[in-house]
């Protein structure tokens, strides 16, 4: 009966091996090392914005089947409003986006976390994105500039 069990044991132990490895690599330096795109692309953000702060990456737009979706700030995703993701702005930074293809820009509010891929530097909502003129191509090269810093929050 132990014999059926044993190459399934013996898989999940080969396979925690291997993933601890794989974190082990990635935490001696505190994060994976980014691609040679995100280090000529996207600036790392700050973990406080100021107004001025500037960031240059590729911006791409959320899927209209997110649309009504809890967001990391615990809001609901609204396509017809002008939000975005960012990987550590805070929320409710105003951001100015540019696309640097046509020059079109639109303020957007931080909302979310991501983008996760390494060359892109923010994700902005439908309405958003049809400000930028970005419909079509889906992926575009911006600009961000930080306009206001996000909203001290109250203590209780």
């Amino acid at each position: 009966m132990l014999t059926h069990r044993r190459p399934i044991v013996v898989a999940l132990v080969i396979g925690m091996l291997v993933t601890g490895a794989v974190s082990a690599q990635t935490s001696q330096a505190g994060a994976p090392a980014p691609t040679a795109a995100a280090t000529a692309t996207a600036a790392p953000a700050p973990a406080t914005a100021a107004p001025g702060d500037r960031m240059e990456g590729l911006a791409a737009y959320y899927s209209s089947r997110l649309n009504g979706r809890k967001t990391a700030s615990g809001g609901v995703y609204n396509q017809d409003a002008l939000t975005a993701a960012h990987p550590t702005l805070p929320f409710g930074t105003k951001v100015k986006v540019t696309n640097t293809k046509n020059n079109r820009s639109v303020v957007v509010t931080i909302n979310d976390r991501g983008p996760t891929q390494p060359d892109r530097v923010i994700d902005v909502s439908r309405a958003a994105a049809s400000k930028l003129g970005m419909l079509r191509s889906g992926l575009v090269p911006v600009k961000l500039e930080v306009v206001a810093a996000a909203p001290i929050a109250k203590g209780k």
